[in-house]
């Protein structure tokens, strides 16, 4: 699949990509509340049937794990499996203090997209109050939040407030794009050239059409982040040295202080 490396963030572009982790304090909180109640999918007798609702709540992808014969074409990342495009850029999102990888952007051009999969209850979706939930959480640190419909359903269109170079505030758009499937929940975040031009997104939405989650059968409490890791081995070519893991905000994001902090680590990119 070409060549990967791992550097360190400074290096990579400045794609204007949103940080989708500064609103998971909102996630985070809701899963808890949900894991005291008590609320974890214990029940696998009705996959088949699950699938089905899900498959009904989706509109061309992306893919259950189920709907996949060959899995060749895929790099698989744990939960999330992606297929390559020509010019894509892979980066594997660290959570240094925990060790744990939380998401994965792909780069295309000047956009990107930030992909998240979470568990999610057996017989109804979560994407409407997650939705609700985000919006409020922009707005209240002074964004805006307006719900459109795209080619995956409902979606979020926000605009987050940063620093711009000259001190003054500017607002930085990103598209936020929800996906509830079989016991699992896909959050996509894109930013960028694709998150306001249509005309730029149809390579970003391949990536999400094509993406397959693979949700396993571990009982885990809704909205719970199903894990992520590195591929099994690099694939063929060239693999260069890696550089060190550092902690440090994503190139272009909205200055948040209300919203949890991002840390990024190692990176893996996927030059086609």
């Amino acid at each position: 699949m070409g060549l990967f490396s791992r550097g360190k963030s400074k290096d990579r572009p400045d794609t204007g990509a949103v940080d989708a982790e500064r609103t998971d304090d909102v996630v985070d909180d809701a899963a808890e509340a949900d894991d005291a109640a008590g609320a974890v999918d214990l029940d696998d007798t009705d996959d088949t049937d699950d699938a089905a609702r899900a498959a009904g709540r989706r509109s061309g992808g992306p893919l259950d794990r189920t709907e996949v014969a060959d899995d060749g074409d895929y790099l698989n990342l744990g939960a999330i499996w992606l297929r390559g495009q020509q010019g894509m850029e892979l980066r594997l999102e660290v959570n240094e203090q925990e060790q744990q990888i939380t998401g994965v952007t792909a780069v295309l051009g000047e956009s990107a997209v930030q992909l998240q999969a979470f568990a999610a209850p057996r017989t109804e979706g979560v994407w409407v109050d997650i939705r609700n939930e985000i919006a409020a959480s922009i707005v209240g640190a002074g964004g805006t939040a307006e719900v459109l419909t795209g080619e995956f359903g409902e979606e979020l269109l926000t605009r987050m407030p940063q620093a711009g170079p000259d001190g003054r505030t500017v607002f930085m758009p990103a598209r936020f794009v929800g996906v509830d499937g079989p016991r699992w929940f896909l959050r996509a975040v894109v930013s960028g050239r694709a998150a306001i031009e249509p005309a730029a997104a149809q390579a970003v939405h391949d990536v999400i059409r094509t993406t397959v989650i693979d949700r396993g059968d571990e009982a885990m409490p809704p909205r719970e982040l199903l894990p992520l890791r590195l591929p099994d081995a690099e694939p063929t070519g060239e693999v260069e040295g890696a550089g060190d893991a550092e902690s440090a905000e994503q190139a272009g994001q909205p200055g948040l202080d209300d919203l949890k902090p991002f840390e990024r680590g190692p990176e893996i990119t996927e030059v086609r």
